[in-house]
Formats: C-alpha cells, structure tokens, sequence
C-alpha cells in the first residue's frame, strides 16, 4: 500500500471531517460515548498522503466496577469492523483487509496496559480479517448471530403459532408496548433494565445518559412494556443504514409469565423495524453456541435464522493471552 498514516482521536471536536457510514463507528455514537459516565471513546483514522479518509474505527473503554461480585476493570469493545471508504478504483492500493489491520494493530498499541482485554464482535463476514487478528495476537471464540429479514416478507409470516397466540392473548388482557416518551417511562426503563442485569457480570448496561443520548438525538428508541401502569419489558434498539438493532433487554418473565412480557416487547421492535422500512433486524448477543441456549431458542421463535460467527479477543496479559490462544487455537 502506498503511505497510510493511523491517528487516534481522544474528543469530537479533533475529529477529521469525513462521511460516517454506520452508527457503530460514527461521529453521533462518539459523542454520546463522550458523555457517558465511565465511558472513553477512541477513534482510529486511517489517511492517505493527501489526508483524504480510507478508514476509520470506534473503539469504547469501559470502567467496570461491582461490589457483587466484586470486580474492577477496563475493557475495549468494538461492534464492527469499521468503515471502508476507498472507491473501486482504489480497491487494489487500498485493500480492506490491510487497511483493517493497519488500523487494528495501531488501535492495539494503543490501549495496550491500558484495558485487561479488547472484544471485537459483529464483524460482518466470519473470516474477514482472521489473518490480521491472528497477526495482532487475537484469538476467535465461536458466538451465534440471529436477524430477521423484513424485506421478503411480513414479519407475522414468520411467527409460529405458538408465539402468534402469546401476542394475541396479551393484547387482549391489556399489555401495551410504546416508545419511551417522558423522564418517568427513562426511569422506569432504568430500573428494570439494571434489575435484569445486576446479576449478569458480562451484561455490561451503561448509565442513563446514554439511554436519554439514545432516545434524543434520532440514532435509537427505547421501548418500554406495560401491564396497568407496571413496566413489565424494555428494550434499547439503534439503527444504521437499512437495518435495526436490537441492542438491550430486559423483562419480567417470572413475574409475569401469563403476559409474556419478553414476547411482547421483541415482537413490538420487529414490527417497528418493518413499518418502518428497515431490510434487517439484528440481535445483538445472543450467546454462545451451546446446544441449549434459552433466549436463543426464544429469538428464533420470531422467524430469524441463526449463524455461526467469531468473536475475537485479545488479553492484555501476555501469558494469559498465549493460554487462550493456545485454547482456542
């Protein structure tokens, strides 16, 4: 490749002037990053001599901090591979792999002794840049991927009957689902979420400014569950381009398993998608590939089709690191 130069930026008003072609490594995601309590935001560009943008990256640094259990750490997460930018004319001196791998191992140096590990997910094809991961000292954990295609057809075509009745009984008893429209229905979104979550070490759900950054400035809209006046499900969905995104959850199953709270509260994301023109609507953690995996055996109910996919980790511990490495070769 001719000169490529990788700069990462630490604040919005740094960064170089340039089209952002997908909310996960965006300008909008940075600066809501940016104000998140316990968030720190790194955006990685890649340039020509010219200075003209080839590629770039967001990459978050999450403090994480629990009394029960007890922990306190940083980690690196990316959702994505980032975004090309280099036309078909300049394919062949810019390659996407390449450019990826340039942009990862600046990144890496980067947060290095910074984070205990870095996690790359959602890449959106399974191989792409497995040399570069490889090279950079990452190894691959085998993960599941479900989406709902809503182009082809009507999302309630894909419903079995089982999971159509459940939506139909809960309409009848009174169980809404709606966007969240005031700072009473945030804080009821909060308190069910972190309830759901408190005792799920790897769900990491992130302060209500982030939710409210969501909700405000176009990027999301949070969904919230209702059974005479109670919030019984929630749900955080963000979209790019053509697709939706289903990104946090939470609901009261157990306590109200006859309203199906979790059914109603997915099912009203879907239909959004679709009426809304979106082709695809992703979940975004649905586990590991384990056999038996409730929610996902749940997700699948909706229709989706499930794939197989790498997620990539790297621990900043060097021994550590060639143990799972070796683990996971």
């Amino acid at each position: 490749m001719r000169d490529v130069t990788v700069t990462i930026y630490r604040r919005s008003e740094d960064l170089p002037s340039m089209e952002y072609k997908s909310f996960f490594h965006g300008k909008s995601l940075f600066t809501l990053y940016e104000q998140t309590p316990r968030h720190a935001p790194y955006m990685a560009v890649a340039t020509d001599a010219d200075g003209n943008v080839l590629y770039n990256m967001l990459a978050v640094v999450r403090y994480r901090f629990s009394v029960l259990p007890p922990y306190i750490y940083q980690h690196c997460r990316i959702n994505g591979e980032g975004d090309y930018h280099c036309d078909e004319a300049e394919r062949d001196d810019y390659p996407p792999n390449e450019l990826f791998g340039l942009v990862l191992n600046r990144l890496t140096k980067e947060l290095q002794g910074k984070v205990l590990y870095f996690e790359f997910s959602h890449i959106s094809t399974k191989m792409f840049g497995y040399k570069q991961f490889r090279a950079a000292g990452y190894f691959p954990v085998h993960w599941m991927s479900i989406h709902n295609s809503l182009h082809s057809k009507a999302p309630e075509e894909r419903l079995g009957r089982k999971t159509l009745r459940h939506i139909e009984e809960s309409h009848r008893k009174g169980v809404k689902t709606t966007v969240v429209a005031n700072d009473d229905e945030l804080a009821d979104f909060m308190e069910l979420m972190h309830s759901h979550n408190i005792l799920k070490p790897k769900r990491y759900i992130p302060d209500k400014v982030f939710f409210k950054g969501l909700r405000d400035n176009g990027s999301g809209k949070l969904f919230i569950t209702k059974y005479n006046e109670t919030t019984i499900g929630c749900c955080a969905c963000v979209y790019s381009g053509k697709d939706a995104y289903l990104w946090y959850a939470a609901f009261k199953r157990k306590s109200f398993i006859r309203l199906h709270p979790d059914t109603m509260t997915i099912w009203h994301a879907i239909k959004y998608a679709y009426d809304n023109g979106y082709r695809h609507i992703f979940f975004m953690d649905v586990g590991l590939p384990f056999s038996k995996n409730p929610f996902r055996e749940f997700i699948l109910r909706f229709g989706g089709k499930p794939a197989s996919t790498f997620r990539w980790f790297r621990i900043s511990i060097k021994w550590l690191n060639g143990i799972a490495r070796w683990m996971y070769r």
